[in-house]
């Protein structure tokens, strides 16, 4: 056996190394970090709500005194900016993604601003109907549920089963904070809808490497 023949194995397992580093590589460029889908959207929902039950807390009580108008626009202004962080950076990562998987993500972006701006429209007609504590549960409680519903969806597009087990979370903890009523509903999806995103970021980050 010659020098040539001993190091032939050698040079194709080193070839076999660098092509799935490559391939890794790839695939770390081409996929967002996780946290930027996750954690934006966490600590909005962990300070958005989170203040929203200081002022609006069980029973007409305030734990905190600050003008009515604040907690609801400090909690729009911060899932706008989740928004925001959450579309530029899926932008920056899937600009080069063609065909069916670029496909699905417009659609998939498309059903969650429709479906936001639709949900809008239908409480908006009927909130003037109802107490404020009340139309104020109906606004969170809708929009988490369909949170909740998006994410069971997209799970079920990309076979992601990180993304569909949250949904089923945010759609339990959604449920229990209706059950638990005004007040107690915004604390429980801030602190375990917020803080199930947070875990949720984390984990998948971990596993992406």
């Amino acid at each position: 056996m010659t020098p040539d023949d001993e190091a032939a194995p050698l040079d194709a397992a080193e070839a076999m190394r660098l092509i799935r580093e490559q391939q890794a590589s790839t695939v770390q460029r081409l996929e967002p970090d996780p946290r930027v889908h996750y954690w934006p959207w966490g600590f909005a929902w962990l300070i958005g709500f989170g203040v929203y039950f200081l002022r609006f807390s069980p029973d007409g009580r305030t734990l905190v005194d600050m003008p009515a108008w604040l907690p609801l626009t400090l909690l729009f202004v911060l899932l706008a900016a989740a928004a925001v962080v959450f579309g530029v950076g899926s932008a920056r990562a899937y600009r080069h993604v063609a065909g069916e998987s670029a496909q699905r993500g417009r659609w998939y972006g498309t059903a969650w601003g429709l479906g936001f701006f639709s949900l809008s429209v239908v409480i908006g007609r009927v909130t003037d109907s109802l107490p404020p504590d009340l139309a104020g549960l109906l606004w969170s409680a809708l929009s988490v549920g369909l949170t909740g519903a998006l994410h069971m969806a997209g799970g079920a597009i990309w076979l992601d089963r990180t993304l569909f087990r949250l949904g089923v979370w945010l759609t339990a903890v959604n449920i229990v904070g209706v059950i638990a009523g005004p007040g107690w509903h915004a604390l429980v999806v801030s602190v375990a809808g917020g803080g199930g995103l947070l875990v949720a970021g984390a984990l998948a980050r971990r596993r992406h490497g």
